[in-house]
Order: C-alpha cells, then sequence, then structure tokens
C-alpha cells in the first residue's frame, strides 16, 4: 500500500462480522478526529493451503467481484457518503501479517474482538491478539455491542 508519510492513516481490518464493522464505524469516526484518512483492509487466504494434503479449492477467486463485494460492504455499513472516502484493499496472505504491513506509520490499527471464526465465548480472535502484540502504531480494540 503505498502511503503518503504526512497523512494521518488509520488502517482498519474488515473481514465481514458484526466486530468488524464496529471497527469500521470506530475507525471512520476516529479519522474524523484527527483529520485522518481510513484505510479498509480485507484480506484472503486459501485455507488448508500450507499443509501437506490441501482441500480441494477453487484456485480462482474473483478479486474484482471481491472488491465490489467489499466496497459495497462498505457502503451497507457506512451509508454512500461516508463510505466514499474510505479506500479500500483487498490483499492475499497471512491476516495477522497484511495488517501489521498496512499499519506501518499509521496513527492507528483498529480490529474487531473477534473475527469470523473462534470460539464465541473468546474475549479476542487470534488476529486482534496478535496484532496488539506486534503493531508498531497504536492498536484499538473494538467489541461489538451485540454478542
Amino acid at each position: 500500500m503505498d502511503t503518503d508519510a504526512s497523512e494521518r492513516r488509520v488502517v482498519v481490518g474488515v473481514d465481514g462480522s458484526q466486530s468488524s464493522y464496529e471497527a469500521l464505524r470506530w475507525a471512520v469516526r476516529y479519522a474524523g478526529l484527527v483529520d485522518g484518512t481510513v484505510d479498509a483492509v480485507a484480506v484472503w487466504e486459501l485455507p488448508g493451503l500450507y499443509g501437506w494434503s490441501a482441500p480441494a479449492v477453487d484456485m480462482d477467486v474473483d478479486e474484482d467481484e471481491a472488491r465490489l463485494k467489499m466496497r459495497q460492504e462498505l457502503i451497507d455499513v457506512l451509508g454512500a457518503d461516508t463510505a466514499g472516502p474510505v479506500r479500500t484493499h483487498l490483499v492475499h496472505g497471512n491476516p495477522t501479517d497484511v495488517l501489521l504491513r498496512a499499519a506501518e506509520g499509521a496513527e492507528a490499527l483498529v480490529v474487531g474482538s473477534r473475527g469470523r471464526g473462534g470460539f464465541a465465548r473468546a474475549l479476542l480472535g487470534s488476529v486482534s491478539q496478535h496484532v496488539s502484540q506486534h503493531a508498531s502504531c497504536p492498536v484499538v480494540i473494538v467489541r461489538c455491542q451485540k454478542q
């Protein structure tokens, strides 16, 4: 992600979960307070690809369609006016690694407390826990209001 070092960026991880929608709303509000920009980052990887016996998966991910879906999701969550200036990034890779790289030089990294996977009773998801320990900028972990 090419960035201008002088701008105040707020990076937010978006994965389609309610928790990430709350994080997105928080990131937009905060960016407004600090006169910053928002980079919404969605990460995709093919599960099981790194093991000896990967499951049969469709390797052809239509990135253009995924980008359109992501943009529509932002509009649904934020409204068209608010979603307009949010920059979207769809990146292939490990979610933790991608978010940590995206957050280099950022004002803050914002993530939901739990993503789409994991255990319902877990306080933090693995990604939010890992980025909170390794990010080079402040990390905000937003809990979902409706659990």
